[in-house]
């Protein structure tokens, strides 16, 4: 294999692949924005190559940021509970197109010839990950939710730093892969912590809200949630006499829900303002926002925390490997959120809310316990890992990468490797600190 292009000019090359989703696509793309940043106060530039799927979601961002893009064959595998529903005839079916996609990708990493190639999951990351390990070009793996996806467990073996969102993911790994994880926590877009509340007041009109009550921000994604829509209508009435609420609840269930608030009491119906999208105000409304119920992706739980802001959470109960739910537990564990899962009705909504609504105290423990969580500086920490792989070393600001984390009663030992000896530090199971202080 010829040397990266970049051992020979002043230009770092990278190639891209994940996606499939925003909670794929959007972390990949808030770290190319950070690398080539990096880069270019240092004189230097950046190439960056995408490779994707047609369909997903990269095919557009990708492409509308000027970033080159190209795809290669792969292959869903379609998940069920039951083993023998594997083996269907789609999942057969696309499982032969991998072998295509992996001699596809390795003649673009062949060509390409990248210092380093990042792999944010969903499926199209496999072929690559595969071409990149074919081709010896540094492979980074970043995981967005406490457990690993399915493709970066796939990658896992094949990766030269696997860069992980949480500390709780560390003991989770396989052993073998534990001496290349990295906590660096989830790139989110640096524009979400530039808020200011006034603004959203102004820019939606919001006169009616009475300022000396918390806001709400009810949020279900860009075409909403159902299940969120339905219990807070159910509890609206309730709501309102305890808060102001922003409620984004998709564009095809503004004029049902806006039906719905019309019996209000006057009183009431300026502390709610229902929208379909919510846009490039965002965080605005986020800065203006007290509490937050919300599904918990990957990114909208590295948002939240990152802003330090308390959330009443409602997992998507289909996400892939029920990966939501984790995610609303682990912030849940840590006094940082409340998770609802199961039937989710608005008695158990009221319950939720009920103490934060009425107890500012209760409130900022429980966004003192996000902002604890949360990584704002997730991009640049990502962007020190891409450089350090891609020379073979390991990120400056890093402390040692942890070589075993081995449970005892209560607690868990976590040795560490890269000091000037190796060091031992025991933190309580329910709090594992990945980057671990020397224990002397």
């Amino acid at each position: 294999m010829n040397e990266p292009a970049s051992h020979l000019s002043n230009t770092f090359r990278l190639i891209v692949t994940g996606g499939g989703t925003g909670g794929h696509t959007y972390p990949a793309l808030t770290a190319v924005r950070a690398l080539q940043t990096r880069l270019a106060a240092e004189g230097r530039t950046l190439d960056v190559l995408w490779i994707g799927t047609p369909e997903g979601l990269e095919a557009r961002v990708a492409p509308a940021e000027g970033i080159a893009f190209t795809t290669v064959a792969t292959g869903k595998i379609r998940r069920s509970a039951n083993p023998l529903k594997m083996i269907s005839p789609a999942n057969v079916k696309d499982m032969a197109r991998v072998p295509l996609g992996v001699a596809q990708a390795r003649r673009i990493v062949s060509d390409f010839r990248p210092d380093v190639v990042l792999a944010t999951g969903g499926y199209v990351a496999v072929p690559a990950g595969l071409a990149a390990r074919m081709c010896k070009r540094p492979l980074v793996l970043h995981e967005q939710t406490v457990r690993l996806g399915l493709a970066n467990r796939k990658l896992a073996g094949s990766a030269a730093r696997i860069a992980v969102s949480s500390e709780s993911t560390l003991p989770l790994l396989p052993e073998a892969v534990r001496s290349l994880a990295v906590v660096t926590g989830n790139p989110i877009r640096p524009e979400v912590l530039t808020g200011h509340a006034d603004k959203a007041v102004a820019a939606l009109g919001l006169t009616g809200f009475d300022r000396r009550l918390p806001t709400l921000y009810v949020t279900g994604g860009a075409q909403g949630a159902q299940q969120i829509n339905n219990v807070v209508r159910d509890a609206l009435p309730w709501l309102l006499e305890r808060a102001n609420i922003i409620h984004q609840c998709g564009p095809a269930n503004v004029e049902a829900l806006r039906a719905s608030a019309a019996g209000l009491p006057p009183h009431l119906t300026g502390r709610y303002y229902l929208t379909g999208f919510v846009g490039p105000e965002l965080p605005d409304v986020l800065a203006l926002a007290d509490i937050v119920v919300s599904r918990s992706g990957a990114g909208t739980l590295a948002e939240l925390t990152a802003l330090g802001k308390p959330a009443v959470f409602v997992p998507l109960a289909s996400s892939a490997g029920n990966e939501q739910a984790h995610n609303a537990r682990h912030l849940e564990d840590a006094g940082a959120a409340v998770a609802l899962t199961g039937d989710v009705t608005a008695d158990r909504l009221r319950n939720a809310l009920g103490p934060l609504l009425t107890d500012p105290a209760r409130r900022a423990g429980m966004a003192e316990a996000a902002r604890a969580h949360g990584r704002p500086d997730a991009a640049d920490r990502l962007v020190d890992v891409l450089l350090s792989a891609a020379t073979g070393g390991w990120p400056s600001r890093e402390r040692a990468p942890v070589r075993r984390v081995r449970r005892v009663p209560g607690r868990v030992l976590v040795v560490a490797r890269g000091f000037p000896r190796d060091g031992a530090v025991l933190v309580p199971a329910t709090g594992l600190q990945a980057e671990a202080t020397r224990f002397a």
